[in-house]
């Protein structure tokens, strides 16, 4: 998985978390959240040949239903259907929804998402061709997510998209995520068939109703037991890893912090990232005001951002091969070789390029021009 990516979604999350508060109708929930996550997936929300906005078709008797936005694939064919809820609407009763019956009659469309805003969950036609499933194989929450959970949606950004392969990984997500639900229920409440299934395999007596209630209680403590064990001997192995056998227990809460920093992102500039962001600010000088180049560190890369939100390339500092990488058309990064931070003015015309495209007096639409 790129970085740019889990960045990407990380910046969009810091954003949606600031504007849900201000939403009070569906089309609100559409423009502030829905058109945002889908041009994070790569796709020209104003070119209509990739994202068709009340997209219709016949259903049944019923003539011209629409459903509100389309995916399109480059043979006009829809890829994944999307059906829009204000925020905070429940989204628990999916075959109640437009969506479901719209996907029995578009027949070529393999996917949809039921959404709020926020809350995203991916419906195929695993169980029945042509006939949207009652369970999602993927739910992504914008304000709750694992890097996992960004792996998993990168595979449906549209420089990723594949549509044999795509089924192939829906179908894989929904089993693990069915064995994930049964799993955590019955490390809630046991079954009784669960209960008699572990039963059986540690104990020779007979399963009267009292053994199979005290056999319960053990289950659900044996799972918390071992869940816990998993944790601890995850962490440990990672610390063993990191620091070695001669690791000094005084340096536990140095560790602590630089891992609290490299989670928020919060790392300190290198003097070399330092000296980059002054040529940076020397190029654009007449464009911006040199306060509004900023930083954002990371622990392999920088991004040079733009009022410290709109990123407008990235630079690769701490390895050998000095590398710049810029945003290209539709997400996608051309990288450049860099020899030195001076050989940033090699590349003045890109990356007043880039910035200008980050301008709100570009000419171009404010959305198009930047994450949203």
């Amino acid at each position: 998985m790129q970085l740019d990516f889990i960045d990407e979604v990380r910046t969009r999350s810091a954003r949606f978390a600031k504007r849900i508060e201000h939403l009070d109708s569906e089309e609100a929930t559409k423009t502030s959240l829905v058109l945002p996550f889908i041009q994070m997936l790569g796709y020209s929300i104003f070119d209509p040949l990739e994202v068709a906005p009340e997209y219709v078709a016949d259903i049944g008797m019923k003539k011209h239903e629409k459903v509100d936005y389309a995916l399109l694939q480059e043979n006009g064919d829809p890829a994944v259907l999307i059906e829009c809820k204000p925020y905070g609407s429940s989204l628990d009763e999916p075959q109640e929804s437009q969506l479901f019956r719209y996907f029995t009659a578009v027949t070529k469309a393999r996917f949809g998402i039921l959404t709020d805003g926020v809350t995203y969950r991916f419906f195929g036609d695993l169980d029945k061709p042509n006939m949207m499933d009652t369970r999602p194989f993927l739910e992504f929450n914008m304000l709750a997510f694992t890097e996992h959970d960004v792996e998993q949606l990168k595979l449906f950004t549209k420089p990723d998209f594949r549509l044999d392969g795509l089924v192939d990984a829906a179908r894989e997500m929904k089993y693990a995520t069915e064995i994930k639900r049964v799993l955590t229920e019955e490390m809630a409440e046991p079954s009784d068939e669960f209960v008699r299934f572990i039963a059986r395999r540690v104990y020779s007596g007979l399963l009267t109703k009292s053994v199979r209630e005290q056999f319960a209680l053990l289950i659900r403590g044996a799972f918390a037991g071992w869940v816990n064990d998993l944790i601890s001997d995850r962490l440990k192995g990672a610390l063993e890893r990191d620091v070695g056998p001669s690791r000094d227990p005084r340096d536990d809460d140095a560790d602590d912090r630089e891992a609290a920093k490299v989670a928020k992102g919060d790392l300190e500039c290198t003097p070399l990232e330092l000296e980059a962001l002054e040529v940076v600010r020397d190029i654009v000088k007449d464009l911006v005001d040199g306060d509004r180049i900023t930083l954002r560190p990371y622990r392999h890369y920088c991004s040079v951002a733009l009022d410290d939100s709109w990123v407008i390339f990235r630079l690769r500092l701490k390895t050998q091969s000095l590398r710049l990488i810029l945003e290209g058309d539709k997400r996608r990064e051309t990288r450049l070789p860099l020899d030195g931070v001076n050989g940033l003015h090699a590349y003045t015309e890109q990356i007043r390029a880039a910035l200008i495209k980050r301008l709100p007096d570009s000419g171009e639409p404010e959305m198009a021009s930047g994450v949203p």
